[in-house]
């Protein structure tokens, strides 16, 4: 099956954190929020679903890749940030359609099994 664009409902970056970087992502997904017009979720300081670090998650539109990504390349400032389309399968956004910005994380996505 072939898919298109039209078929990505949102987007979810979460961006990883331990306890020596809670404070600066904290700080970024704010920031994300308020100048964005992101989503942000909870920052959660545990590992939370498939997420195998601590994470905060950012939820917007198909239509704002465009400028959240860039975004996020340029002021993670070394924090890792996972994304992944929503498009109704969450075994494959979470598997097949991710990106990574800095180093990949293994996930557990056992639950979508």
């Amino acid at each position: 099956m072939t898919l298109a664009a039209s078929d990505i409902r949102a987007y979810h970056a979460h961006v990883y954190f331990d306890a020596n970087t809670l404070n600066q992502a904290t700080k970024l997904c704010e920031q994300a929020r308020d100048h964005l017009a992101v989503a942000m979720g909870r920052v959660h300081q545990k590992p939370v679903g498939p997420h195998p670090e601590w994470s905060c998650q950012l939820s917007f539109s198909a239509e704002q890749i465009g400028n959240v990504l860039p975004w996020l390349m340029l002021n993670r400032n070394g924090l890792t940030v996972f994304i992944h389309p929503v498009t109704g399968s969450d075994l494959d956004d979470h598997t097949k359609y991710i990106m990574w910005l800095g180093d990949s994380k293994p996930l557990n996505t056992t639950q979508f099994l």
